[in-house]
This record gives C-alpha cells, sequence and structure tokens, in this order.
C-alpha cells in the first residue's frame, strides 16, 4: 500500500530536478498526479515515464505566476479526478547574479513572481477547495537561502524568505479548517537551475569541495528533497503544520566556520 494512495496531486516544476524527482516518489506511492512546468519537453518525459510505470499523470504547461493559469490546473485536476489533496508548489527560479546594487526592479519583479507569487496562487486557489473538504497539505519549496545570507542572490533569497513566512501565514489563516501548510528549505542540490555551478567546478577540478561547508561534506540529491515533500504530502505528518524544514545536510545549523585541521 503507497502512502499516497487514493490522493490527488499537483507537481509544480516538474519538468526536472526537485520537481521530477518528487512526481516519480508521488506516483509510486500511488497518487494521481497533475504535473505543471513551461517546460513542455522535460514536463511530457516526466509524465511518460510516470505512466510507463503504471502511474496516473496528466501534463499541464502552465506559468506559475499567472493567476488564471495557477487557477486552470487546479479545475483541471478536480475536473480529472474529483479531488485534490495535496499540492506541491515547487516551481522557481535563481535570477541573475548581478550585484545588489546593480540589480533591476525588473529583475526582482521576476523572481518574486514566480518564486513568491506562485506559492501565493498555489495555497489561495488549492487552498478554497481543501477548506471545503476540510482537509489538504500543501508543500512549498523554500531554501537554505532564505534563512541565512550568503546562500543565493539577493532576489532570490528575499523570495525564498518569503515562502517560510508565507507557510506559517497560511497554516495559521487556515485556522480550524483541517488544511496544512509547511515548506521545504533545500540547501545545494544538483538540479537544472544549479547545474551551471556543479559544472564550473568541475570544469575547475573542484568537484570534491561542492557542498564542503555543512557537515555532510557534500551536495544533495533531489530525491532527497522529494523524501521529505513525500512526508509533508502523507497523512503521515498529519499534525505538521506552518513549519519549514531545512534538508541541507546540516548546512543552516551552525554559524560561518573554518573546517578543523585534522
Amino acid at each position: 500500500m503507497g502512502r499516497l494512495d487514493g490522493k490527488v496531486a499537483i507537481v509544480t516544476g516538474a519538468a526536472s530536478g526537485i520537481g521530477r524527482a518528487s512526481a516519480f516518489l508521488f506516483a509510486r506511492e500511488g497518487a494521481r498526479l497533475v504535473i505543471v512546468d513551461r517546460n513542455t519537453e522535460g514536463l511530457s518525459a516526466t509524465a511518460a515515464a510516470i505512466k510507463d510505470n503504471g502511474g496516473r499523470a496528466e501534463a499541464v504547461a502552465a506559468d506559475v505566476g499567472e493567476e488564471d493559469e495557477v487557477k486552470g490546473f487546479v479545475d483541471h485536476a478536480l475536473g480529472k479526478f474529483g479531488a485534490l489533496d495535496v499540492v506541491y508548489a515547487n516551481a522557481g527560479i535563481v535570477g541573475s547574479l548581478t550585484p545588489l546594487l546593480e540589480q533591476t526592479v525588473e529583475e526582482w519583479q521576476r523572481v518574486l513572481r514566480v518564486n513568491l507569487l506562485g506559492p501565493f496562487l498555489a495555497v489561495k486557489h488549492a487552498g478554497k477547495h481543501m477548506v471545503e473538504k476540510g482537509r489538504g497539505s500543501i508543500v512549498l519549496t523554500a531554501s537554505a537561502a532564505g534563512l541565512r545570507a550568503a546562500a543565493g542572490p539577493a532576489p532570490y533569497s528575499a523570495s525564498k524568505a518569503g515562502v517560510i513566512n508565507l507557510a506559517q501565514t497560511a497554516a495559521n489563516s487556515f485556522l480550524g479548517t483541517g488544511v496544512r501548510v509547511n515548506a521545504i528549505c533545500p540547501g545545494l542540490i544538483e538540479t537544472g537551475m544549479t547545474r551551471p555551478t556543479f559544472e564550473r567546478a568541475r570544469e575547475r577540478g573542484t568537484a570534491g569541495k561542492i557542498g564542503q561547508l555543512n557537515p555532510l561534506q557534500r551536495a544533495g540529491a533531489p530525491e532527497e528533497i522529494a523524501a521529505m515533500a513525500l512526508f509533508l504530502a502523507s497523512d503521515e505528518s498529519s499534525y505538521v503544520n506552518g513549519q519549514a524544514f531545512a534538508v541541507d545536510g546540516g548546512l543552516s545549523s551552525t554559524l560561518p566556520f573554518v573546517r578543523p585541521i585534522r
């Protein structure tokens, strides 16, 4: 018996990385899925792989920062499967690495639109249905960069700090409804978004230093974030609400430090 048997779930950002890994895991655990991304080629590949392994997945190309499109994929899940139990609002962008004093309003708006407005719209439109049913789990992808400075560009970090607060605020807004909202704060994970960082390290011959600042001394894998998302999506986390969980190898557990001499 799967941990999501009988449940209907939406996963955004499902064309690659954490979203794809989560969609695969949710499907293996019995969920019927609506998967969402703007990358139609990657999205189709994710859906095909799920179906090839006996799962059910509806692929919907959509922009998570557009309210009509968010409402559209929520309505698609309800129309196709007649229910909606889980939303994993995972889609995000990193933005540019431009120094803070050279950043533009347009760059901030672009990042906040996807990373923070997108999760809000998912909470709003999925939450309406979940409140009517008296249950539901909404999971948001934040970041370790939303917990501490120097883990990402300023617009990205600010947007993810906002996601953490959104999880707390939304959980309390759903007071007494049975709807839960939680966030995950990944550390350094190799995904399509972070791949340039990994590729540059490999080109320089410094791949062994990737993740050296956390106690586990390594980067994480998308599947490790998906495992946390599955827990928060499932009934196993029925008393977990309004929380932000760092899955970062221990990076956020300490202040910056010098590696001990062995």
